[in-house]
């Protein structure tokens, strides 16, 4: 059975040889690009609880969140971690987002209260991952690293974060601290990243990025928000949260990120086809020695477990994060 290949493929294409994904069981740590914000002041804490979907007052100090800016209308503008230190808060975002957060942040901080600043050139972030990150990040620190969701300082400044998904830690600081901090980590084994690792890991995951699972049109339940503990329910007023509570208590999303597997087989395409209906479109693929993977929002009438016909190839729907080969 065939159909016509849909599209012009995926936003994200990420192959990885066997050397590749051999270095994924072990640990390998590795710069991402992003852009990186500080917000100060004595009001800066009530302000990004005001604008941002997930809880900052409840974790303290020394915490580090995931979550999203969204839109009046409850679309994601940006996803972000952000790290609470005593002395405020590094927001960290995609390289797309800079502009639309910093037009965000000038609206909506008071300057007598809250002053953000673009600390992009002067800092780094480098995320650890892998099946054996947890443990390295251990042997680097000569203690157990932090518990998921929480940040401590070296005694060179470079913050040290970990994290839930998709990576076991972040790595955040001056330029040269965390670029000294990814050679230490060599001394316990942590391999370097090659290009695509770190993109692996995400999709593998199943952790939506800007661009490729989430657009301006994305509500945060759609693409796993919720599983990925994203989303506070209880925190009191932001921007979006009509639209995110209502979905919640009353409704639920008609999309859901979901994983597809095309076993040996590479899709031709993006559309994917279910009963000669378009249930939606791939966003993410990562093709791996004898096994292909991808991230899609798909129709939520279509299950884990059901066939698909993915970019003109036949693929199994799949509950996220993907099982181990």
């Amino acid at each position: 059975m065939s159909a016509p290949e849909g599209g012009p493929g995926p936003a994200v294409r990420v192959e990885l040889g066997p050397t590749a994904a051999a270095r994924l069981e072990g640990a390998v740590a590795g710069l991402r690009e992003v852009a990186l914000t500080r917000v100060e002041g004595s009001g800066a804490l009530a302000c990004l609880q005001g604008i941002f979907c997930n809880d900052l007052d409840a974790p303290g100090e020394g915490s580090l969140v995931y979550g999203a800016f969204l839109s009046p209308k409850g679309m994601i503008v940006a996803d972000a971690w952000i790290l609470r230190e005593p002395e405020g808060f590094v927001v960290v975002l995609p390289p797309s987002a800079r502009a639309p957060v910093a037009d965000l942040f000038r609206r909506t901080l008071p300057p007598r209260l809250a002053r953000a600043r673009d600390v992009s050139e002067a800092w780094r972030v480098a995320w650890v991952g892998g099946r054996g990150g947890r443990e390295a990040l251990d042997r680097w620190l000569g203690a157990e690293a932090p518990a998921p969701g929480r940040v401590t300082r070296r005694d060179d400044g470079v913050l040290v974060g970990a994290a839930t998904a998709p990576f076991a830690g972040l790595l955040g600081g001056p330029a040269a601290g965390v670029e000294a901090a990814l050679l230490s980590l060599g001394l316990v084994g942590v391999v370097p990243a090659g290009a695509g690792d770190l993109e692996g890991l995400r999709i593998l995951a199943g952790w939506p990025a800007m661009a490729a699972e989430i657009d301006d049109r994305t509500l945060p339940q759609e693409v796993r928000f919720d599983e990925h503990g994203g989303l506070s329910y209880s925190k009191g007023c932001y921007v979006g949260q009509e639209t995110v509570a209502r979905l919640h208590f009353r409704g639920h999303a008609n999309r859901v990120l979901r994983g597809l597997d095309w076993g040996g087989g590479v899709p031709a395409g993006d559309e994917l086809v279910q009963d000669g209906k378009v249930v939606g479109r791939l966003r993410s693929l990562l093709v791996l020695p004898g096994r292909t993977l991808g991230l899609a929002p798909v129709r939520r009438e279509v299950p884990a477990g059901s066939q698909v016909l993915g970019g003109g190839v036949p693929a199994r729907v799949t509950e996220l994060p993907f099982p181990a080969a």
